[in-house]
């Protein structure tokens, strides 16, 4: 089951242009592209005729070409052209056109009713499009379960483990978990003072290799979108004297077994330099792509098509944010009704940026 009245990122701006984008969201077929004007447009792909990919056509100004037998589809998703004998078009060639945003860089998606597509509930990731920070960002498929992904996330303990030699610190295993909750929106964060950087941070931070503080702090709103807080700073110093970045890990389901995985990192240091850039760029690959991605799919594979609560887990004290997760969504997708929109409880990030850049001991979160 996946909940409708949301908005699903459906790809990054930068890869929606005048082509032909193919993506599937929670099991429906879309086809992503610009119309003429520049405005992002979001159909069916799947033609009603004989139910060839629409994406295997051709984008003839605003509207889409079918490869089999040429006909044409507009942005609203209605047949305009029939090239055959008598051009007739019947009222039902038509493909369902989705209410469709553009926003923090993001192409964003409404599955639910169009006319209570609301962009006003799209949570805050406007560090994307900030001038005073430099965005790398990319996106790769998982063969598991979207919420699999998210416990993942949500629990950055496993860093010293699955990411030994990159992203590993004992201080990230050893802290304490907060855990807060308003309404759908949930903050998983992890302070962790006084420990060595893990190797990757140390690098980034001209290897800096005295004590440093470090901190984890993520936003998670559903079905899986969430913002990460991370960085390090001199032991008691502030977030200025050191380094960090705001990490976008969203997550949208391909289908009950693949996920989409768009991520981007957002750093206010360094921000001209492309070196840096490479740096975080094969950092994120080796990390992201070479290790969470394995053993989350090796996860999958063990559990086949069993549910986590089918297979009842032991929990333990890292868990309690992904399980807060977890029975969130459980109760959203139990209760949601038309019109029920879910709307992030959260202060924008460049606004708790504002207050809390000069915190220390321990730095505050900026999601």
């Amino acid at each position: 089951m996946f909940l409708k009245n949301v908005w699903y990122v459906a790809a990054w701006s930068n890869e929606v242009g005048r082509k032909l984008l193919s993506r599937q969201i929670c099991e429906q077929p879309i086809l992503l592209y610009r119309k003429q004007d520049g405005s992002p447009v979001a159909i069916g792909n799947m033609c009603p005729h004989r139910f060839a990919p629409l994406g295997r056509g051709k984008l003839i100004d605003d509207t889409v070409q079918c490869s089999y037998h040429g006909l044409r589809f507009g942005p609203d998703g209605r047949c305009v052209l029939n090239p055959h004998a008598d051009g007739q078009i019947p009222g039902k060639m038509k493909v369902r056109s989705y209410p469709v945003a553009e926003r923090h860089d993001m192409i964003w998606l409404w599955l639910g009713e169009p006319n209570e597509a609301d962009q006003s509930a799209i949570p805050d990731f406007s560090c994307n499009t900030d001038p005073n920070f430099r965005r790398i960002d990319g996106v790769f498929e998982v063969r598991a379960n979207y919420e699999l992904v998210t416990d993942n996330l949500l629990d950055l303990t496993h860093a010293e483990f699955v990411h030994e030699g990159v992203l590993s610190s004992e201080a990230i295993t050893s802290s304490k978990l907060q855990t807060h909750q308003a309404g759908s929106t949930i903050w998983s964060n992890r302070w962790c003072p006084t420990g060595d950087a893990s190797p990757a941070w140390k690098v980034a931070f001209n290897n800096y290799d005295k004590p440093v503080d470090q901190w984890l702090y993520m936003r998670w709103d559903a079905p899986a979108h969430m913002l990460l807080d991370v960085g390090l700073t001199p032991v008691g110093k502030t977030r200025r004297d050191g380094i960090w970045l705001y990490g976008t890990d969203v997550l949208t389901p391909k289908d009950a077994f693949t996920t989409y995985y768009f991520w981007g990192f957002a750093r206010n240091y360094e921000i001209h330099n492309p070196a840096v850039d490479d740096f975080w760029r094969s950092s994120i690959k080796l990390a992201f792509e070479d290790q969470d991605k394995p053993i989350i799919e090796a996860q999958q594979q063990m559990m086949g098509r069993r549910t986590v609560s089918e297979l009842n887990p032991v929990m333990i004290a890292a868990d309690t944010a992904a399980t807060r997760a977890r029975r969130t969504l459980e109760k959203l997708l139990q209760e949601e009704r038309p019109g029920a929109v879910l709307r992030s409880q959260a202060e924008p990030p460049l606004s708790l940026l504002r207050k809390h850049v000069d915190s220390r001991v321990p730095v505050q979160p900026v999601v």
